[in-house]
């Protein structure tokens, strides 16, 4: 008789380590600082030093580029566990992996894959993506920031909107106009923040993730050389929606954050319930929600397991990622909701951390593409099979 086939939903050795070891960073250096990150709007720039030392900001970054290149599970699982301590510091990460880093190792020349990475697995630079702007937000198709050639070099010129780690980061992943195709004429640029042109815009003023600055990148006549091009020409629109694949399972993954978070607020409000036997006196109705909210969180957590591990197998996952976006962003605004209501006072209190959790939660379900826009992925996913 043949062993049966099985799926193993355990983590090996490495990753569970590397899960305790993000835990215990997160627990030292990211949750004693996110209410006051929250509330002064201050970017946690010493933290990310210190997360780079740790090795955090080079996980998606090959090896012989001085990376550790665990990949997305791993990265998953560490942002789970800082997006629990604080969502500022944990997208901040996750754009720097997941956007910049990862793009740069898949698409760009080796020329400049050794001089970004020089800077990047240090934290010298963070890395910064630059797709929306005013109209082109959900339609990144839309875009008109243009880059012209000249001789030997590229010149863009255009502003970007909403760009996170924006004011904070040396390196930006640009997507810009090459051509009069709608698709087929955008291409995507490496830009150094130190280069002449390249400005800072408006600060934005946001409901929640506050440590993380989200600012407009005005780019000028900014000249770059001819191989700091990423893949092709034309390849833009492509490189852009693979890269987000990525990027969505790191909302998933800060959604997971915010929503264990969540519900460890309600847990310990709920256990202090008690009678003078010391049994439970929480209603029923409090004891339901918080199972549902258990069951998919755990739910939520393996949609983005599974698309991580497929995406690290190198199969195309863009549906799957849409998916655990789609759940766990949704559960993380539900989690965050149930929090402030069963806490009462105490939870929708503007000191809270549950009304952190709220105000955090709400963007979770509009950058890296709306709920909407999830939909439509999986549903087209679904009706060409």
């Amino acid at each position: 008789m043949t062993d049966p086939q099985t799926i193993d939903f355990e983590l090996n050795t490495t990753l569970e380590e590397f899960r305790q070891s993000s835990r215990e960073f997160a627990e030292r250096e990211v949750a004693p600082h996110a209410a006051e990150w929250d509330r002064d709007a201050k970017f946690p720039a010493e933290a990310m030093k210190k997360a780079a030392d740790a090795g955090f900001l080079k996980i998606t970054v090959p090896t012989e580029f001085g990376g550790t290149m665990l990949g997305n599970l791993a990265s998953c699982i560490m942002l789970e566990e800082f997006n629990a301590a604080c969502p500022s510091f944990g997208v901040t990460v996750s754009v720097h992996n997941s956007l910049a880093c990862s793009l740069i190792a898949k698409w760009a020349s080796e020329e400049v894959k050794r001089a970004c990475f020089a800077k990047l697995v240090t934290g010298e630079w963070l890395g910064a993506y630059c797709l929306s702007e005013a109209g082109s937000g959900s339609d990144a198709a839309a875009l008109v920031c243009a880059a012209k050639e000249d001789g030997d070099e590229w010149v863009l010129d255009g502003p970007k909107l909403w760009i996170t780690t924006g004011s904070e980061a040396g390196v930006y992943i640009v997507f810009a106009r090459t051509g009069e195709d709608r698709v087929k004429g955008i291409s995507a640029f490496v830009v150094e923040r130190e280069r002449p042109g390249v400005s800072i815009g408006k600060k934005e003023r946001k409901l929640g993730i506050k440590g993380s600055p989200t600012v407009e990148v005005l780019l000028e006549n900014v000249r770059i050389p001819k191989g700091h091009l990423l893949g092709e020409v034309g390849q833009g629109f492509t490189i852009a929606l693979d890269t987000l694949d990525g990027g969505r399972l790191g909302i998933a993954s800060q959604s997971l954050g915010i929503a264990r978070h969540a519900i460890d607020l309600i847990r310990e409000h709920l256990a202090t319930q008690v009678d003078a036997k010391g049994r439970p006196t929480a209603s029923q109705q409090h004891q339901w929600k918080l199972a549902d909210l258990c069951a998919d969180l755990d739910s939520a957590r393996f949609l983005t397991w599974r698309a991580a591990t497929m995406r690290d197998r190198g199969v195309r996952c863009s549906a799957e990622a849409a998916m655990a976006k789609l759940k766990a962003s949704q559960l993380s605004n539900e989690a965050a909701r149930a929090a402030v209501s069963i806490l009462g006072i105490a939870g929708a209190s503007g000191s809270s951390a549950a009304e952190r959790c709220l105000r955090d939660a709400r963007i979770t379900e509009i950058y890296e593409g709306a709920t909407d826009i999830q939909r439509l992925v999986i549903a087209r996913s679904v009706l060409a099979s």
